[in-house]
């Protein structure tokens, strides 16, 4: 069945068609999370917070086709949320998860290194973009922002990125 169908049918009410959305969207959901908060269970925490508000307001989903961008931006305030909350620091050491590492994890240090000095905004749009291969569209979506405004923040970050990256191959 297509995403749609099931959007339509959770929508309605369908227990079993939103648990199966759930399901193809736990792994996205929960390095969204951990994006933000680098660790295990702050992640799962906020995976869990995102599936319950998904739940009890998807009957307020409006246009199924945007299901995926709709429940990214539930994840992305619950990530900001738990962190005001918990008033943790995000931090993006040496503890990086497996599902994030290259072959070279010396590359996969120096990268999560050089992305911890952006800022948020800025990191957010790259790791949505190029870790979860997002369009930009969907991007300015999530973040409501214009197309144009995503395009200029990901670009300048990537040019932070290189400088960073730059420095450290050379103070290596």
């Amino acid at each position: 069945m297509e995403q749609e169908e099931l959007v339509v049918k959770a929508i309605t009410g369908d227990e079993d068609s939103f648990t199966l959305l759930m399901n193809e969207m736990q792994g996205r959901l929960y390095r969204m999370a951990l994006s933000y908060v680098r660790n295990k269970d702050d992640a799962l925490e906020i995976v869990q917070e995102t599936v319950y508000k998904a739940y009890i307001s998807i009957h307020k989903l409006q246009k199924p086709q945007y299901f995926s961008t709709w429940l990214i931006k539930i994840s992305v305030n619950c990530a900001l949320d738990y962190i005001r909350k918990s008033k943790k620091i995000i931090y993006m050491g040496k503890d990086i998860e497996d599902s994030y590492v290259p072959d070279d994890r010396g590359v996969a240090i120096d990268l999560y290194e050089a992305l911890r000095v952006l800022d948020k905004k800025t990191r957010l749009a790259i790791v949505m973009r190029y870790f979860e291969d997002m369009p930009m569209k969907e991007i300015a979506n999530i973040l409501d922002m214009p197309l144009s405004t995503v395009k200029s923040i990901i670009y300048r970050g990537l040019e932070k990125l290189k400088i960073n990256l730059e420095e450290s191959e050379y103070n290596g």
